[in-house]
């Protein structure tokens, strides 16, 4: 039976799936695409005319702390330092509520909606100062928004745990209580190695991935990588461990960067780099020629490692600005790594929706079958997209509508 022979819920006409290819209609069941095909003669309970957008699955967010997102009012920023921010967000996570973190959350999960994001991972800093206040509050935000998008939960231990053991046993709790994943920050632990064995036990007794905050300065022979690679591999956990920032990548000869791919790729760690976060903080020290601290993902794809590249932080002291757009996030990056041709720009949508979906093990490829979340651009295709920070026009989650930015109209005088 041809797709013009059947009935549909839904069926969205006219829009492209690959860079400049032929017009084809997308027609859904329930939840699920029933069929993908050029000029679908059937009725549906909904029609709706793509007038030759791009239809994905959407965009994906693999790092944001939504916790502490538009704080900047309760924050100083005088030095612009990572160690600032770290300071200034552990005076203020001390007088969070519960309806104020689910407040400013909701914010952020709106705009990261319009903009087109169908999935993110958050992390939530669980501590003797933040308390479970924020869990709950975002515990609520994930399952409030699920209409939209998919929010997974990591347990987050930003300001250590051999100096502070109680945290341990906090984020062991949280992770009985419904965190989909755990997450550490060697950096701020006086014993950084112990600290990634920590996380992993967590990992370990609860069977979820982890994800840490990682080698977060330009210091490439600082590096707290070979103990997360070797924990990894002496855990099985290929496929489930994730890395964000790792700036020191940005400041290593080629030959030595590779290498790092190469391990990072047999071990099946995954990396995702935060252009808006890492270039404010990182070369405060120079006064000319400021370095750029962003990981060369592009590079490290290239070598098989997954790679995304991700929101972070969102109005704070780490990031004082943002939108929760990753399309303008994407084209961020492909300005800092200087990149230019159409297959590097498919590459760098690629670390925002594709790729970055292969880290929770999920496709954001729209084929008959799969479900029916569906996004429209304002564009020919995915390397249009980067280039000209294509505008969002709608979205459907598992076949119903989610959002609407409308189509844009100009009033010229008659």
């Amino acid at each position: 039976m041809s797709a013009s022979d059947q009935q549909f819920d839904l069926i969205i006409r006219n829009v492209r799936i690959a860079e400049g290819g032929d017009f084809v209609d997308v027609a859904v069941r329930g939840d699920r695409i029933a069929a993908i095909e050029s000029r679908i003669r059937c009725d549906a309970v909904s029609d709706v005319d793509g007038e030759g957008s791009f239809a994905f699955g959407g965009f994906v967010d693999t790092h944001i702390h939504l916790d502490k997102a538009c704080i900047l009012d309760r924050c100083a920023i005088c030095e612009g330092t990572l160690s600032e921010a770290v300071q200034e967000v552990a005076k203020a996570k001390v007088s969070f509520k519960e309806a104020d973190v689910y407040s400013r959350a909701a914010r952020v999960v709106e705009k990261a909606i319009s903009h087109g994001t169908t999935r993110m991972r958050t992390f939530v800093e669980i501590d003797p100062r933040a308390g479970f206040r924020s869990f709950e509050a975002i515990k609520r935000i994930r399952g409030d928004y699920a209409f939209a998008i998919d929010i997974e939960i990591c347990a987050f231990a930003q300001d250590g745990l051999t100096n502070e053991p109680q945290t341990y046993d906090m984020l062991d709790a949280a992770l009985a209580d419904g965190a989909d994943l755990v997450g550490g920050c060697p950096y701020t632990d006086p014993s950084p190695g112990r600290h990634v064995d920590m996380i992993f036990a967590l990992a370990s007794k609860h069977d979820v991935p982890v994800d840490f905050h990682l080698d977060f300065s330009l210091d490439p022979d600082r590096t707290d990588l070979p103990d997360v690679i070797d924990a990894t591999l002496r855990h099985g956990w290929q496929g489930r461990v994730s890395i964000g920032h790792v700036t020191n990548l940005s400041a290593m000869p080629q030959a030595q960067l590779l290498a790092i791919a190469d391990r990072l790729a047999r071990a099946g760690i995954a990396l995702a780099v935060l252009p808006a976060t890492d270039l404010f903080l990182m070369g405060r020290g120079q006064d000319r020629l400021v370095p750029r601290g962003v990981a060369p993902a592009h590079l490290l794809a290239r070598r098989g490692v997954v790679t995304s590249i991700a929101t972070n932080n969102i109005l704070n002291p780490f990031t004082p600005y943002g939108d929760a757009s990753l399309i303008r996030m994407a084209n961020l990056y492909a300005n800092v790594a200087q990149l230019s041709r159409d297959e590097d720009m498919a590459l760098v949508f690629d670390m925002v929706s594709g790729m970055a979906a292969g880290q929770f093990d999920s496709s954001t490829r729209l084929q008959a079958g799969g479900e029916a979340t569906i996004v429209l651009l304002d564009s020919a295709g995915p390397s249009t997209a980067v280039r000209e920070i294509a505008r969002v026009i709608a979205g459907w989650k598992r076949g119903r509508k989610s959002f609407d930015n409308g189509r844009p109209m100009l009033h010229k005088p008659i």
